[in-house]
């Protein structure tokens, strides 16, 4: 009769978990590495998108407008937030009132209470959200990065217009409100030289 060859010894039970788990840290640890290393990719993509589409309320940056202003009138209002710096931020004016297509230039003052050199950078959108793509800025201290002397005060101008196209879109029929949200956030690691460390901020009228 052929022989039947013997059985493989059965493993440890304890052996084949620690089998089990080593493959499965290792499976995770790749897909943790995976996602860094798109989430670092994507934000490059995601700043560009937002910009072009004006997705999450992310304003557009542009020339003025060749057209002449329109009748209609949107109220712009304007919001300020510090998070993490020893600032003091506000805008000049809470509200304007804005003919569609005219460029406006507003004013917000910023006063360092630290007792050292600081430097932010400011985060923005509008709201609604869905108003962003519409929403042109032609200059506009955010662009920088802003560094202050221990208790400097800095006026810094944004120079803006809502664009006429904003009016030809039927979903903005019943818009007649527009917010412009800022919140400084500290760099760490500041430019050795930044381009706003040279502006005064000097009141120039609109452009």
């Amino acid at each position: 009769m052929p022989q039947v060859p013997p059985s493989p010894a059965p493993q440890p039970a304890a052996r084949r978990g620690l089998g089990r788990d080593t493959m499965v840290a290792s499976i995770c640890g790749l897909v943790v590495a995976l996602m860094v290393g798109a989430s670092f990719a994507a934000v490059p993509f995601y700043n560009w998108f937002c910009r072009t589409t004006g997705f999450n309320g992310t304003t557009q940056v542009g020339a003025a407008p060749t057209s002449e202003p329109l009748a209609r009138t949107v109220t712009v209002r304007f919001d300020s937030n510090i998070n993490g710096l020893p600032w003091k931020f506000e805008p000049e004016q809470r509200e304007v009132e804005v003919p569609i297509g005219k460029v406006v230039t507003v004013y917000y003052t910023v006063t360092s209470t630290a007792k050292h050199e600081t430097t932010g950078q400011a985060a923005y959108n509008v709201t609604p959200l869905t108003v962003g793509s519409y929403f042109t800025k032609i200059n506009c201290f955010c662009f920088t990065e802003q560094t202050l002397a221990a208790g400097e005060t800095r006026e810094m101008p944004v120079v803006f217009y809502v664009d006429p196209a904003f009016a030809a879109d039927s979903e903005n029929d019943t818009v007649n409100n527009i917010t412009l949200s800022y919140t400084f956030y500290p760099m760490r690691d500041p430019s050795p030289k930044p381009v706003a460390s040279t502006e005064t901020g000097a009141r120039k009228g609109n452009l």
